[in-house]
């Protein structure tokens, strides 16, 4: 769908210098995705620049019924348009990911340090600071502009998929005119940028959930590509289907937390956490990922996408950047004695009407997010990205609903429960075979979870007098791995929606709800069908599409 200039500005913009990432910007493979012309008349979307939307010089024309056409089309949970046409204009300024001789494409920003392929990237990372070439980039997408947490993850996108150590760092850009080195301090040497809107705890997590999803990708290219005529690769379709499906609930969870205004996490300090939420996908989200990106470097080393590939090449890169971004064994590890400290105070009894009442606000991705708490009250008004929330909800919460207030353990147990008692009438929204029965497996085995979550309560009361104890550590794995699969819950039923998407329906959840199970070893109950051929089926059509690997299924410009 193009999006064109105004014909004539009324004033001028003043001019951000950024390096271009070729002399010449190239045609996207994928623009006919966003144009209402035919292919062979595509071109690269002209998007206004910051400057002339801000300036309000001219009227943004989108081609289209509706002036939110693009960010429809843009993605199957569409963004607001503000949003759609910032990670837009970040992915134009960013060029094509293949190109060599781009600063910011895959061979580049996977060379090793030092490196001729390298240098043209030089002065791009954390290090260098935001003044230079990486703030000037943000600046001119118009990323200053998206101040709700949720919505500057989403349209910093396009980088967060290139790069984690680069995409880390923009995630803690505060903005235009920010000094870089205004940050805070907590326990354990956790820190954050003052002026970023994405808390501490969820700088990393959401970083790490873009660039594995873009590791996934080239992988599913590679095995969607070749495997009708090497059948030997067709073994690692279900491997990367399982990928696939944890790489939703991580990025479920993510979603969530930065959706979820909060109080600080218990034993995180001040100013650094993001309530339960945070700290459990602090912890949960780089321990799930580490598997995943071990499976992911079988399938690309077995594939001959070693090192010296742009897959092996995309994967060792993260693996060396994981320190960096907070996202290690060691970051883990912190979150993970948060969460046991905090046992006791999480035990408490289940709510009785959990099972009544719709999705917490924060669970519908779609939706704005909810507005941060002010002295108390919800606070009303305009969100940062230009939206006012709808609807008539306090705190995402209806009565007799998930929960009471704004108790993140309440909320989440309650989800656990309802998915024990919701799933069972899932429709078979895949629009495959066995819709029912999905949905009876999913069930059982919600219910299978929620025995375990009960199980662990009365553990968890006594769990606090040692919270380096194995025990108590162990308690908190166990405790995190179920909060995610509330998680996934959650939001797979605010998405099932009736419009089809794949997101709500109940392949990618059953699967990734066997995979906890798995990790918790908790027996399954029963036969069930198995998911994993759907949800290869939906990778295998999103990577020949060009649709990203997120929860949004975002079209892809390159």
């Amino acid at each position: 769908m193009a999006v064109t200039q105004p014909a004539a500005p009324s004033a001028p913009v003043p001019a951000v210098t950024v390096p271009p990432a070729r002399p010449a910007a190239p045609a996207p493979p994928s623009g006919a995705a966003f144009t209402a012309r035919p292919p062979a008349a595509a071109s690269v979307p002209s998007v206004p620049s910051a400057g002339e939307e801000a300036r309000g010089g001219g009227a943004v024309r989108v081609a289209g019924p509706v002036p939110g056409a693009l960010a429809h089309r843009y993605a199957a949970l569409p963004p607001p348009l503000r949003v759609a046409l910032a990670a837009l204009r970040l992915e134009v300024l960013l060029g094509d990911p293949r190109d060599a001789a781009n600063p910011y494409s895959l061979p580049a920003l996977a060379a090793p340090a030092g490196s001729a392929a390298s240098a043209g990237s030089a002065g791009a990372g954390e290090g260098a600071g935001w003044s230079g070439r990486a703030g000037a980039l943000l600046t001119a997408a118009g990323l200053g502009q998206v101040r709700a947490a949720d919505q500057r993850v989403r349209a910093l996108r396009p980088l967060l998929r290139r790069d984690l150590a680069l995409g880390r760092a923009a995630v803690a850009w505060g903005g235009p005119g920010v000094p870089p080195a205004g940050r805070v301090r907590g326990r354990a040497g956790e820190s954050s940028p003052v002026s970023s809107p994405v808390p501490a705890a969820l700088l990393g997590p959401a970083a790490l959930v873009a660039a594995a999803g873009g590791v996934l990708r080239q992988a599913a290219l590679v095995v969607a590509g070749r495997g009708s005529g090497e059948p030997a690769l067709r073994q690692w379709q279900p491997v990367l289907a399982a990928a696939f499906a944890d790489l939703l609930a991580c990025e479920s969870l993510t979603c969530v937390a930065l959706r979820r205004p909060a109080a600080p996490a218990p034993g995180s300090g001040s100013g650094v956490g993001a309530g339960l939420l945070g700290a459990v996908a602090g912890y949960v989200v780089p321990t799930v990922l580490a598997d995943v990106l071990a499976q992911l470097g079988l399938v690309l080393a077995e594939c001959g996408q070693g090192p010296a590939g742009t897959g092996g090449g995309m994967l060792a890169k993260l693996t060396g950047d994981l320190p960096l971004a907070g996202v290690d064994a060691a970051g883990a590890a912190y979150w993970q004695a948060c969460l046991a400290g905090a046992l006791p105070a999480l035990a408490g009894e289940e709510p009785r009407t959990a099972h009544r009442g719709p999705v917490p606000a924060f669970f519908r991705l779609a939706d704005p997010p909810a507005p941060a708490p002010a002295a108390g009250v919800a606070a009303a008004g305009e969100q940062g990205d230009g939206h006012t929330p709808g609807g008539h909800e306090t705190d995402g919460l209806e009565p007799g609903g998930y929960g009471v207030g704004g108790d993140d353990r309440v909320v989440l147990s309650g989800l656990l429960r309802a998915g024990a008692a919701r799933a069972d009438g899932a429709d078979g929204a895949d629009g495959g075979d066995g819709g029912d029965t999905g949905g009876a497996a999913l069930g059982a085995l919600a219910r299978r979870l929620l025995t375990e979550q009960r199980a662990l309560r009365r553990p968890c009361r006594t769990a606090g007098a040692d919270p380096g104890a194995v025990a108590a550590r162990a308690l908190a794995d166990r405790q995190a791995l179920l909060w995610l699969a509330a998680a996934v819950l959650g939001v797979r039923e605010a998405a099932d929606d009736g419009r089809g998407l794949f997101l709500g329906g109940t392949h990618w959840a059953l699967l990734a709800l066997t995979g906890i199970a798995g990790r918790l070893g908790v027996p399954l109950p029963g036969p069930a069908p198995d998911p994993r051929a759907p949800v290869w089926a939906e990778l295998a059509g999103r990577v020949r599409r060009g649709v990203d690997c997120d929860v949004y299924a975002t079209r892809l410009l390159w």
